[in-house]
């Protein structure tokens, strides 16, 4: 059964939207902590998520912006605003797909439909999945994981930039000046401290591999990726 979030604060219409929806077999959770968007998806792992423009705190932009830096799944707005700016701004920052209000059910389930065929059905792209592997550490570049031996860790988007970045120049240098170019995106402007925060994260989850001082510091270059040489070990056994 698939899962489609609805990150939609006026009650009724999210209510609404949650039965039409789920008389055709889909679950759909409701969100109700509107500062939380992200823990609840990291937590349900769905497969489209419908978005509202205006929400409390944050509006949909910014979280249609945070999805991104974790998923592809479909992201489809779903909004009062009619205007051409917001939809080319709902696009820009990630969107698949934008219903305006009011909208006629009949429309939405069929946009959820096509999405969900195109992401993960007869429509959806076959091709080989991505892997970039270095000395027995592979990183599955579409899943956001990483994995050496027999251990699995989970990756953001911006900790598998790097990762990847670090295992395509292994063992040369990656510059700070070619990974700061690999985060920055449209959306999101990337500075030093940003960097140096992700460079800690990826320390930290090589650790958790049981590659300990893996990341190397280059004063005034870069990083330099530090691996056991298992073909060396091959040899010796």
């Amino acid at each position: 059964m698939q899962t489609i979030m609805i990150v939609e604060d006026d009650y009724k219409i999210a209510s609404l939207l949650q039965s039409h929806i789920e008389r055709y077999g889909y679950r759909v959770v409701l969100t109700t902590d509107f500062e939380r968007v992200m823990e609840q998806f990291t937590d349900i792992q769905p497969d489209l998520v419908l978005l509202d423009v205006n929400l409390p705190s944050y509006d949909g932009y910014y979280w249609c912006r945070q999805i991104r830096n974790h998923s592809i799944c479909p992201v489809l707005f779903i909004s009062a605003r009619a205007g051409e700016m917001d939809q080319i701004m709902a696009l820009e920052n990630g969107a698949d797909d934008y219903i305006t209000k009011p909208f006629d059910y009949g429309v939405v389930m069929a946009k959820i439909r096509s999405q969900l065929r195109r992401a993960y059905g007869e429509y959806a792209t076959r091709q080989e999945e991505r892997l970039v592997q270095k000395e027995g550490l592979t990183l599955y570049v579409e899943r956001l994981e990483l994995t050496h031996g027999n251990e699995l860790v989970s990756l953001t988007k911006k900790e598998a930039d790097i990762i990847e970045s670090l295992l395509e120049r292994y063992p040369r240098v990656a510059s700070r000046e070619a990974l700061l170019e690999k985060l920055w995106d449209d959306q999101t402007f990337v500075d030093e401290n940003t960097l140096n925060v992700n460079i800690t994260r990826v320390r930290k989850k090589l650790q958790e591999l049981g590659l300990e001082q893996a990341v190397e510091t280059v004063r005034g270059i870069g990083y330099r990726l530090h691996l056991p040489d298992t073909t060396a070990e091959r040899e010796r056994v």
